[in-house]
């Protein structure tokens, strides 16, 4: 009889849990922790307001998982417009950029000099760019790189440009052309589309759950639960074992649960690698405690303000500052905010474990929010009347340039262990979108009810792009998302 034990309820967890609770597969869902489900979606509460653990649009060109949020949440999804601005220089610009503006706001001065530097990038382009700066340089020149991307790119990476590799700067940035955007906006054709003279489009609207993206895995869990499955709340996962063709699962709470044949596991790669037993080789272990992690909190600040900004977020490219970007609840849904006349921000500050920001206080950190949106302008001290903190370990797999050596050890070491699939962004190291992490469950759970291995999960999200732009539901699968990877000088 198949029976799975699923480490984690966030959405590949879940995804997975609920697909086979459909097939009739028994099982059992761990998860650490007491409260929240959903992982890095969850929807946390605070005295009734509602918020986004970093913004979490429901798009995806996969149908099957459009149709997989519909079939959970129905009703329950609303349509919302996006909308984006980049801060820099005490100047909001859209996003996607409109080059025309762009210049405009920067002022005749630097927008000369801009022009000027991307001239220069065009004529005496630097050869065989080896790092981000460099390309994009090439691209944009050094005057439009400084501006509206090395700021932004490093807060949120925590990695100099001339350290991220050129490959990650072509996959994110290909296709764009100034010159080609200045020139449509100076010299519309009259047949020209919607988003021309924008430097890259992205979609217009997206799905959000009205109490955010929690709500959606929360309706999950409910769903699963009436199909037979067992969600285990305050379960943390101490050991995996295995025992011939079955899998016993050791709890923190030194419970043992036995007779899996299968194990999926969402947990972050460094810390389910030590725990599986029998140990993998020693070169394994020591490969993926070298697996390093981006983290990241949530300053969130209740404000008498009710109309302050629309944006849904806005993406802050100022030195001066250091949040990275700032999230409009409100603007996300506004089944968000409890109050019409309140609104609720959250200020990302992107950071290691254990640096200053992260062991900052809660009050030193509202603090700190509320004198930089004070700063960049977008609402007075006097309108916060209350704040909250959210940290969020292990937010993003850093790719550093020793990485793919260490995930091939661990995977091929992996190999001698029947029946355990690694799934989702943490538990597989990828930076996945929700739509990847959910799509490498929906195959592990083909593989498991097949009984066969149909899918190799490791090939979602291997393309070198991930656009936003196009339909919703075009394609069959899904497309990759890259992250930076560090490079050796």
């Amino acid at each position: 009889m198949k029976k799975v034990a699923i480490i984690g309820a966030g959405p590949a967890g879940l995804t997975a849990a609920y697909l086979l609770g459909k097939a009739n597969v028994a099982v059992t869902v761990f998860e650490k922790d007491p409260t929240y489900v959903g992982g890095i979606s969850r929807t946390e509460t605070y005295k009734g307001f509602h918020f986004d653990i970093g913004g979490h649009r429901f798009f995806s060109k996969s149908q099957e998982v459009e149709d997989f949020w519909t079939e959970i949440l129905g009703d329950e999804m609303l349509e919302r417009p996006r909308s984006s601005r980049i801060f820099y220089n005490n100047n909001f610009f859209s996003y996607p950029l409109v080059a025309m503006e762009a210049l405009l706001k920067l002022g005749i001065f630097q927008s000369i000099l801009c022009v000027l530097s991307y001239l220069q990038a065009k004529v005496f382009p630097i050869k065989d760019p080896k790092n981000f700066e460099e390309w994009v340089t090439n691209q944009f020149g050094k005057r439009l790189f400084n501006i509206f991307f090395k700021t932004y790119t490093e807060k949120v990476w925590g990695i100099p440009c001339n350290e991220i590799s050129a490959d990650w700067a072509a996959q994110r940035i290909k296709g764009l052309s100034l010159s080609s955007a200045i020139w449509n906006a100076l010299f519309p054709n009259k047949n020209k589309k919607k988003g021309d003279g924008v430097i890259k489009t992205l979609i217009d609207s997206f799905r959000y759950p009205k109490s955010g993206p929690g709500l959606i895995w929360e309706t999950c869990v409910e769903k699963s639960k009436a199909l037979g499955v067992e969600i285990l709340m305050d379960k943390g996962v101490k050991n995996i074992e295995l025992k011939g063709d079955l899998w016993s699962v050791h709890t923190s709470k030194n419970e043992v649960l036995d007779g899996f044949s299968h194990v999926l596991s969402s947990a972050p790669m460094r810390e389910l690698i030590p725990c599986i037993i029998p140990a993998l080789p020693k070169k394994s272990l020591t490969a993926a405690s070298k697996l390093g992690y981006r983290d990241f909190l949530t300053v969130v600040l209740i404000c008498k303000d009710e109309d302050a900004f629309t944006d849904n977020w806005i993406y802050i490219h100022e030195p001066n500052v250091k949040v990275g970007r700032i999230q409009n609840f409100k603007s996300w849904s506004p089944y968000m905010v409890p109050d019409p006349e309140m609104a609720c921000y959250g200020l990302e500050y992107f950071c290691f474990e254990g640096d200053g920001l992260w062991t900052s206080s809660n009050e030193e950190l509202i603090a700190l929010g509320t004198k930089e949106i004070d700063q960049i302008g977008l609402t007075k001290p006097s309108a916060v009347v209350d704040g909250y903190v959210v940290r969020q370990p292990k937010a993003y797999p850093v790719y550093d340039h020793e990485y793919k050596d260490h995930l091939n050890l661990i995977r091929e070491a992996l190999k001698q262990y029947k029946g355990l699939y690694l799934v989702g962004r943490n538990g597989m190291h990828k930076y996945n979108n929700q739509d990847h992490s959910m799509m490498t469950a929906m195959l592990a759970a083909k593989n498991i009810i097949a009984g066969k291995e149909l899918f190799d999960l490791w090939d979602v999200n291997e393309d070198a792009e991930y656009h936003e732009g196009g339909d919703r539901g075009a394609a069959s699968g899904i497309v990759g998302r890259a992250v930076p990877e560090k490079i050796t000088n």
